[in-house]
């Protein structure tokens, strides 16, 4: 699809059916998010008020080592807190103390909520505002839950995000500006920038920005873009300052993200040719690179088990860039309004399910015998036992997949299970 044909909006799709599922469900903590926000905010840290089992989780889904003084640690609630020998608060206090002390390079720290911290009822939002307090001006103190609870863990971005959104100074007047939501790779985000000012649309800010202090103002002249699909909770915040929602595919391969520009080039009044001239290098550059995982994946068939909340974007993706067929695309939740010009692009009949019921939904897989599975780490394995190929839905959201010049690596992401695949069975 060219860049004159992707900048219509999307026809409303109609109703489709969704199957909606409730029972035993296989969630990852949210506090992997994380692993990716403390590399994006430069001068933040992330202190988790939890378990060992939290700590260990971090380190090993990091890859990191304590020596190498990451951004982000666990204060462990132990026999004592739980017994309530110790008073929480204040060994919570002693804690963030000694950090700032030993840290003074950090600007902004967020206390994380676990499923231990509330289990026990710990206030980390009474707590923060304490800090803030006692550390202004030089530390700003906030608070959001990682716990695993019924939860999927890309909703730790969005609750992050989300706390961030009040803190956010006020814009002046109406001037239009446009506010790219959700935490993208730096590499991306110097890619859309250049593309954005290559289209006129602008001033383009991002949330979150690379430091603390770069907290971009929002007000009634704000229009938004996801970058995002799981930032619903983000989305409501920023709708409640006053900003509006650029309704858009996601930028995911060259046609979600010629559709994701055109949509705010629309909002700016921006041409159709000057849009073809900044999208059609990069939109070819990327189809040609895609090229040769389209030639292996086309044809083949793909499961999604609900995990990222990117499920559906990415099944776009693959049926209409790739040729591969769904067979079913389960989402842990389905956003309709945030995903109507993602489903609008889906094949007619795609069978969509919302939410989980394991035992059923691994039924219907079995029964399916899809070329690949895209479901979490604790999946993957039993099917992979099974003679199943699979592929790990975290790795999609650690990896730089937004915009053109990831989209064919993208596109390896899918390629590299069934090449492994094949090489097992020479």
């Amino acid at each position: 699809m060219s860049a004159a044909a992707a900048a219509p909006p999307c026809a409303a799709p109609a109703e489709r059916p969704v199957l909606r599922e409730r029972g035993q469900h296989e969630v990852f903590c949210g506090l992997t998010g994380i692993v990716w926000l403390h590399r994006k905010i430069q001068d933040a840290f992330f202190l988790v008020v939890g378990s060992r089992t939290c700590a260990h989780l971090l380190q090993s889904a990091a890859g990191v080592m304590i020596f190498a003084e990451p951004r982000f640690a666990t204060a462990i609630i132990d026999e004592r807190d739980l017994a309530g020998l110790a008073d929480c608060n204040a060994e919570l206090d002693r804690v963030v103390t000694q950090l700032v002390e030993r840290r003074p390079d950090i600007k902004l720290l967020f206390l994380v909520g676990s499923c231990p911290s509330e289990v026990i009822k710990l206030d980390l939002s009474r707590a923060a505002q304490r800090l803030s307090r006692q550390l202004a001006p030089a530390v700003r103190v906030l608070n959001y839950s990682g716990s695993g609870i019924e939860t999927t863990f890309t909703q730790g971005e969005d609750a992050c995000l989300a706390s961030l959104v009040p803190e956010m100074p006020a814009e002046p007047g109406t001037a239009r500006s446009l506010l790219v939501v959700g935490a993208l790779a730096e590499v991306v985000e110097d890619q859309f920038q250049r593309l954005f000012a290559a289209l006129g649309v602008g001033p383009v800010r991002f949330l979150p920005g690379r430091r603390a202090a770069d907290l971009p103002p929002v007000g009634t002249g704000t229009r938004f873009l996801l970058a995002q699909p799981f930032l619903g909770d983000t989305a409501r915040a920023l709708e409640s300052r006053g900003a509006t929602r650029i309704a858009a595919p996601f930028p995911l391969g060259a046609e979600g993200t010629t559709r994701w520009l055109a949509a705010a080039a629309a909002v700016w009044g921006t041409s159709p040719e000057k849009l073809r001239a900044a999208t059609a290098g990069g939109e070819a550059r990327a189809r040609q690179a895609m090229a040769p995982h389209r030639e292996r994946l086309a044809g083949q068939s793909v499961f999604f088990f609900p995990d990222s909340q990117l499920e559906i974007p990415l099944a776009r993706f693959l049926s209409r860039e790739l040729g591969m067929r769904l067979v079913e695309v389960g989402t842990p939740y389905l956003h309709r309004a945030h995903m109507a010009e993602e489903l609008a692009l889906l094949p007619e009949g795609t069978f969509l399910s919302e939410g989980q019921h394991v035992d059923r939904q691994l039924d219907r897989c079995r029964a399916a015998k899809p070329d690949m599975t895209v479901c979490g780490l604790g999946l993957a394995n039993p099917l992979e036992a099974e003679g199943m190929t699979t592929k790990w839905s975290i790795e999609l959201v650690f990896t730089p997949i937004q915009g053109y010049d990831q989209a064919a690596d993208l596109a390896g992401l899918f390629a590299r299970p069934l090449v492994r695949r094949a090489r097992l069975e020479v």
